[in-house]
């Protein structure tokens, strides 16, 4: 399983690279609408893995990293417009893709075994009450 904490500061180091990124857009050139975007997007992932700290359940818990692993695969759209808009390099544009891979399947890792975590719970949960009933 995948140590909650690498995968949180690998997002916030990947959050940091992303708001270089924005003010290089913003400064440079002058780019204000997709580097937005990628702002939100790109930042948005360490958001959600932080706040699946404070899950009520592991379904809760799922439903926020689900929702980081949505705004990486949000973020490599950003990062392909941007390359193929020629506003970015592409030495830039591959570090940073290959850190948004890392992240999505660190991410998926996550999710799946929570999933199985789950179902075993729910199995566990159902198999308890079948018990109490045949008593």
């Amino acid at each position: 399983m995948i140590n909650k904490s690498l995968v949180k500061d690998k997002a916030d180091s990947f959050a940091l690279r992303i708001i270089k990124l924005y003010n290089y857009l913003k400064d440079t050139h002058k780019e204000f609408v997709i580097s937005k975007q990628i702002l939100r997007s790109g930042t948005s992932i360490g958001s959600n893995i932080t706040e699946s700290k404070f899950a009520q359940s592991t379904a809760d818990f799922i439903s926020k990293h689900q929702i980081a692993l949505k705004e990486a695969a949000e973020t490599e759209y950003w990062l392909d417009l941007l390359y193929k808009s020629e506003y970015i390099e592409e030495r830039l544009y591959k570090s940073l893709f290959e850190d948004n891979e890392e992240l999505i399947r660190m991410l998926s890792a996550i999710v799946i075994s929570n999933k199985e975590k789950l179902k075993e719970e729910e199995k566990k949960k159902n198999n308890k009450g079948r018990k109490t009933n045949n008593s």
